[in-house]
């Protein structure tokens, strides 16, 4: 499938306000790694192969392992998780899968348990961010490089 469009120059308005809320999450108070392990959750989820294989290179370049990034599809299956990350990709799925699910209070209890409200928080908005990127990627055909 061919890309529809380059959503950047059709609405550099519209960009340059996710753009925006995306510089916020560089001072979030959710460490970077499990942040990157987020987006590419969200982005599996929401199939958009261009934002899971961008954040895929960078948490490789950031040191993650490729083992665990090949298990993060099967992160409920997988012991390559610590509790804090599991508790972030099972609020992750939550709150991505809206539209066929609730979020559970047992999954918010356990976020807790794990997060700060400022950090459950901040958690949200990444989710919320990405979740915004590959709608856009996925709608218009932004494609991974070859």
């Amino acid at each position: 499938m061919e890309p529809r469009l380059d959503y950047y120059t059709a609405s550099p308005q519209a960009l340059k306000g996710m753009l925006m809320l995306e510089a916020t999450l560089f001072d979030l108070s959710v460490e970077k790694p499990l942040l990157e392990l987020v987006k590419i959750r969200v982005s599996q989820l929401n199939h958009c192969a261009f934002c899971t294989d961008m954040h895929g290179q960078a948490a490789l370049s950031r040191g993650e392992t490729p083992r665990r990034l090949l298990a993060l599809c099967v992160w409920q299956e997988s012991p390559l998780f610590s509790a804090r990350e599991r508790a972030a990709l099972a609020w992750s799925d939550a709150i991505t899968t809206l539209a066929t699910s609730d979020v559970p209070d047992v999954v918010y209890q356990v976020l807790r348990m794990e997060f700060t409200e400022q950090e459950a928080v901040d958690l949200t908005m990444a989710v919320s961010t990405i979740s915004g990127w590959n709608r856009l990627a996925v709608a218009f055909r932004q494609r991974p490089p070859g």
